[in-house]
């Protein structure tokens, strides 16, 4: 849908840039206007002589394009819209129905612990690191848990 959306997009600025030309060129009925902004007769030597109709068809289809293509963007915005909206609804809503576990969550079995000689983030430590002593070991700087420790002598 995005993908259609940035297409017809640039076509519309592609007909507004086109619109915006084919103004300028068209030939004011008093002579003076914005029509003498490419000359009185830079649209005469690019489409001849009879150039008004030309140019006055054109606009009037580039301005049909114009409306068409707006209305088709606008029609899209808004199913869009209201597609990510209700999707967004029914993602809460499935979040509130489903039921709040208590506690703690149970750690997984895969899990290193922090006895194993890992860090808080589960990462396992390197060989040769000195960290604090734990409580019960009675070599301090040392790798060594309560429960691995050898019994005191």
């Amino acid at each position: 849908m995005g993908f259609v959306i940035g297409l017809l997009t640039f076509f519309i600025v592609l007909d507004c840039l086109v619109l915006i030309l084919l103004v300028l060129m068209q030939l004011p009925k008093k002579e003076a206007g914005a029509g003498l902004a490419f000359g009185g007769a830079a649209t005469d030597a690019l489409f001849g002589a009879g150039s008004g109709n030309f140019l006055t068809k054109t606009t009037k289809y580039a301005a049909a394009i114009f409306f068409v293509l707006a209305m088709i963007l606008s029609i899209l915005q808004t199913e869009m819209h209201n597609r990510s909206d209700i999707e967004f609804r029914r993602q809460i809503q499935e979040q509130q129905n489903q039921p709040i576990s208590g506690g703690v969550p149970a750690a997984t079995p895969n899990a290193p612990s922090a006895a194993a000689g890992s860090n808080l983030l589960g990462l396992p430590l390197e060989l040769g690191t000195n960290l604090p002593a734990a409580a019960g070991t009675n070599t301090p700087g040392t790798n060594t848990h309560p429960a691995t420790a050898p019994p005191p002598k």
